[in-house]
């Protein structure tokens, strides 16, 4: 009698951060290539990629309902699953803060933001690849600390930005809507931060 193929969560883990990766992508192509008259159609797109990535994480907690096994703890399965799948999530409110706020033109601090978002989900998935090994991995230590560093980036630019803003508009308008989307933007670092501390969390506890 066949053996039933067991879920394998840790790549699970690394096709959700997939879609971070593309979502990331294609916040940097619209940003690149802004043009406002596009951005429904694009919102829809993001919107896709988010909607893809809520059935991988519920996939995720479905088996894990199903068995009784597993390779890690169940809670960090589910807090895991949740922080990858929670950076989607941010990367999508930045393009539809941008839709809502009917913005015309983007800001260099938006562009290297956006950059800076691309980095941390591609350096995630690079983490996530070596998660299932980690105990032999020489390079998941150093990601972890990577990342922990691109968020500092995002900190700072998130104070660059604030403050050049302020410095140079005098439009209440746009004071408002850009501020907001700054800290959106830096919300996305933090996502990130916050999903490779668990994966390190996880580790010690399995080390």
């Amino acid at each position: 009698m066949a053996r039933k193929k067991e879920f394998d969560y840790f790549d699970a883990f690394v096709k959700l951060s997939e879609y971070c990766c593309n979502a990331a992508k294609m916040l940097d192509e619209v940003l690149i290539n802004f043009e406002a008259s596009t951005l429904e159609e694009k919102m829809k797109q993001m919107h896709d990629i988010e909607h893809a990535a809520d059935l991988c994480g519920h996939e995720i907690t479905r088996r894990l309902s199903k068995e009784f096994i597993t390779p890690i703890e169940r809670e960090d399965i589910v807090t895991l699953t949740h922080e990858i799948d929670d950076i989607t999530d941010c990367v999508e409110d930045v393009l539809i803060h941008m839709y809502m706020y009917n913005v015309q033109e983007i800001r260099n601090e938006a562009l290297r933001f956006s950059k800076l978002i691309l980095k941390s989900c591609e350096e995630l998935k690079i983490t996530l690849e070596e998660f299932k090994n980690f105990r032999k991995s020489k390079v998941i230590h150093d990601k972890i600390v990577y990342i922990n560093k691109l968020e500092e980036d995002g900190d700072n630019l998130y104070t660059e930005a604030v403050r050049k803003l302020h410095m140079t508009s005098k439009d209440p308008i746009e004071l408002m809507s850009w501020t907001i989307a700054f800290n959106r933007f830096e919300k996305c670092c933090d996502a990130c931060e916050q999903a490779v501390n668990v994966v390190e969390s996880i580790i010690m506890k399995n080390s």
